[in-house]
């Protein structure tokens, strides 16, 4: 057998080793003495069955890059095969770079295996402590379209994506199968490496199920060109995957490669348990194959037979140093997987070339004297960014950029589509900067691999269905979280959400499209990671989108209204109102200092409701001195304690009040508003109107209506919490509310909302 294919085994024996260990051992990490319990960890964690075939793609990859010089980034879908991961990174020295301890010797050996699932060590699966990481892996679905988002507009880049077979099975993978629909010329290559060892946790996956003729039709019908690679029971795995990804490499004319890699689930284990439970090719290989080794003296002895079975003595020397053949087997320092500058993309990152927004901004002569769309607006300022930022911006959407009034983006781009259309179509180039899908999960993935390897984006979604990748940004905010504490990260572009189609205007659509449940998703995240902005004009979204596309290291959630609807702020209002987060409307209150009772407002819809509401007051009950507060971050109102944007007191008190009653008028569910107040003083005098989760198909103030969100009841609400309005309130609520159903009557009648409503302005 030639000496190169020998290493590699030799190479893969060492690397298996180190994984098994790490899963069992915390001493005795060579085992240089019998085995016994107290060399054992107590509480085993990981998952072996996947590490065999992750260590023979690495080792593959590791081949290909030396002989090639393709600079090559990893990701990994089967993240819990952790161990195998950190086994090579430790071989090729790319642990000891970012930590000195996990050096190349015996101490740095032991550190490794005892780290591992350890309290204050890795976790069991990748994560952003671990080097050449953009992906955790193990949240079943995403790895694809990540590798994908990594590979856009950088040509010179080779992803190689592993896919293990039970994640393979979600709806994600499956729509990301057609990624390569969406790239184009000026992007890189990804190369999927379908991990099929035939089980999941408990059961075989439905690949195992599959023939190869049928394997082979799939993936030629989803656009591939696939390469199954079969290794189980051959003593040289390592030639006919090479010989596989050399082909991929040399990347022919036509569909693009891919390979299936047909292996044994838990290479290297017995065959059985000392209980005669079958090992090695079964689903009882996935996780801790021997888990109860401390307490059994027989399933002990298995385990040091089977760690024995590596011959660690010939793979490492006395002072743990790897054999000096195996240091061989990684490419030079700067191509190494777990060095590639794209894993840690913050490194790469330049600010974006935002344009000024005043040159988009509305004339705004007197509030509400003008309409205008929001986003609309926006894009005109987002058509330009393009404009400038031609190779690091992008904007991914599921088909509803028109839809969400974005539809000016289109005249500085197009969207990208690398597949032949055989019939009618508008805006569609095989290079573009807009990517539109049908799918939330691919737009999520494309956007991650994005930000993560240097570059910027923004995804706007009807606010109803992004809902939809909610597991998703879960992951990605503790991936944030955990890379903020990692000090060799640098910091990446804000993820950046758009949410417009929003619940207040999906009267036509109906209940199912009326859903605000994302911001309270956003309000379980860490202060450091989550923010919220309910911009109630198209200035004021100017100025957030400009601050959003500014950051780093944090999700933004922008919701914001599409329809045309009046504009409140000029522009130099708009900057002030948004670096205050909140603050009094003097134009709209009737309170000079002290008030009896607060109108406030955050929501494109509230706040035109709540504008209406104090006019109304004005008309019907001009003694009541009634102060109007906007709130534009919605995360301003948590107690500065709990929230790095939270007001100070001084200015809460100037906004609220120390013991006024607020009638709170939200864009979404109450409970949001008081979880963000909890903290602050007094907070049960804060009453908030918002979606209660009544809806269907009818008019847009019928909708407000059924949610007790019409200015009549706002106004209804303010007279009767007012200070000092207790009897005369009564009355006066009770004809508010007749005004509002008499209304309701002619919008029943005629299908429509009567003119007082549509045609509704400030009159001031």
């Amino acid at each position: 057998m030639p000496a190169r294919a020998e290493t590699l085994r030799r190479y893969r024996r060492a690397c298996d080793y180190l994984a098994a260990a790490m899963i069992h051992l915390k001493d005795n990490v060579l085992l240089t003495e019998p085995l016994r319990p107290e060399h054992l960890k107590p509480r085993p964690l990981g998952h072996w069955g996947t590490c065999p075939g992750l260590t023979l793609v690495y080792a593959g990859l590791n081949r290909l890059v030396a002989e090639t010089g393709q600079r090559t980034l990893l990701v990994t879908g089967p993240g819990h095969g952790a161990p195998a991961i950190h086994a090579n990174l430790w071989l090729e020295g790319t642990h000891a770079v970012h930590d000195p301890r996990l050096g190349l010797d015996g101490h740095g050996l032991a550190e490794l295996v005892r780290r591992f699932s350890w309290p204050g060590g890795f976790p069991s699966h990748l994560s952003p402590e671990v080097p050449g990481v953009i992906h955790e892996g193990g949240e079943l679905g995403y790895a694809l379209a990540t590798a994908f988002g990594a590979a856009l507009d950088d040509p010179g880049l080779l992803v190689a994506c592993v896919v293990g077979d039970g994640e393979a099975e979600t709806g994600p993978t499956a729509a990301a199968w057609h990624s390569p629909k969406f790239t184009g010329p000026g992007d890189g290559r990804v190369l999927p490496i379908l991990h099929l060892n035939g089980y999941k946790i408990a059961s075989p996956t439905i690949y195992e199920a599959m023939s190869d003729d049928e394997l082979t039709a799939y993936f030629t019908g989803c656009g591939w060109h696939p390469e199954i690679v079969d290794v189980r029971g051959t003593d040289d795995p390592d030639t006919p995957l090479a010989e596989a990804l050399a082909r991929a490499h040399e990347q022919p004319s036509g569909p693009p490669p891919m390979i299936v890699l047909r292996s044994t689930k838990g290479l290297g284990l017995p065959a059985t348990s000392p209980d005669g439970t079958p090992l090695a090719g079964t689903f009882h290989a996935h996780q801790v194959p021997l888990p109860s080794a401390a307490g059994d003296p027989d399933e002990l002895a298995a385990l040091e037979r089977w760690l024995r079975s590596y011959r660690p003595e010939e793979l490492f020397g006395a002072d743990g140093v790897p054999a000096p053949d195996l240091l061989e087997v990684p490419p030079a320092p700067e191509l190494r997987l777990g060095r590639v500058p794209q894993a840690n993309g913050g490194q790469l990152r330049r600010d974006l070339p935002l344009p000024d927004v005043e040159k988009y901004a509305v004339a705004v002569d007197r509030p509400g004297g003008v309409d205008a769309s929001a986003p609309e607006v926006l894009a005109g300022w987002l058509a330009e960014l393009i404009g400038r930022a031609p190779e690091t911006f992008r904007v991914v959407c599921p088909d509803e950029l028109e839809s969400n009034k974005l539809g000016g983006l289109l005249e500085a781009t197009s969207r990208q589509f690398d597949a032949e259309v055989p019939g009618y179509s508008e805006h569609l180039a095989t290079r573009g900067r807009v990517q539109e899908v049908l799918s939330e999960h691919l737009c999520q993935g494309w956007l991650q691999g994005y930000l993560l390897t240097g570059r910027h984006g923004l995804f706007p979604c009807y606010e109803a269905f992004v809902s939809i990748v909610d597991s998703m940004v879960n992951q990605y905010a503790k991936f944030l979280k955990m890379s903020a504490e990692v000090s060799w990260r640098a910091p990446v572009a804000s993820l950046n959400y758009l949410l417009s189609s929003d619940g207040w205007r999906q009267e036509h659509n109906g209940y199912s499209h009326q859903g605000p449940g994302f911001i309270n998703q956003m309000l379980t995240k860490k202060a450091t990671t989550a923010r919220v902005y309910l911009p109630p004009d198209a200035n004021t979204l100017l100025e957030v989108m400009h601050r959003c596309l500014a950051s780093t290291d944090l999700i933004n959630v922008v919701v914001t209204g599409k329809q045309s609807s009046p504009q409140w702020l000029s522009p130099e209002e708009a900057r002030a109102h948004c670096r205050a987060g909140a603050s009094v409307w003097e134009w709209a209150s009737t309170a000079d200092g002290d008030a009896d009772v607060v109108l406030a407002c955050a929501g494109t819809t509230p706040t035109l409701e709540t504008i209406a509401a104090a006019e109304l007051l004005r008309e019907l009950a001009p003694d009541l001195r009634v102060r109007v507060v906007n709130v534009v971050d919605l995360l301003s109102l948590c107690p500065p304690d709990r929230h790095p944007h939270g007001l100070a007191d001084e200015a809460f008190t100037a906004c609220f009040g120390d013991d006024l009653p607020v009638v709170f008028a939200f864009h979404g569910y109450p409970s949001a508003v008081h979880e963000v107040l909890h903290g602050r003083p007094a907070t049960a005098r804060f009453h908030v109107h918002g979606y209660r989760e009544e809806g269907t198909t009818t008019t847009p103030f019928d909708l407000l209506a059924s949610n007790r969100m019409t200015r009549h009841d706002l106004a209804a609400d303010a007279v009767t919490r007012a200070r000092g309005w207790a009897s005369a309130g009564g009355d006066l609520a009770r004809e508010l509310v007749k005004r509002r159903d008499a209304l309701l009557v002619q919008s029943y009648r005629d299908g429509q909302d009567p003119e007082e409503i549509t045609g509704w302005r400030w009159r001031g």
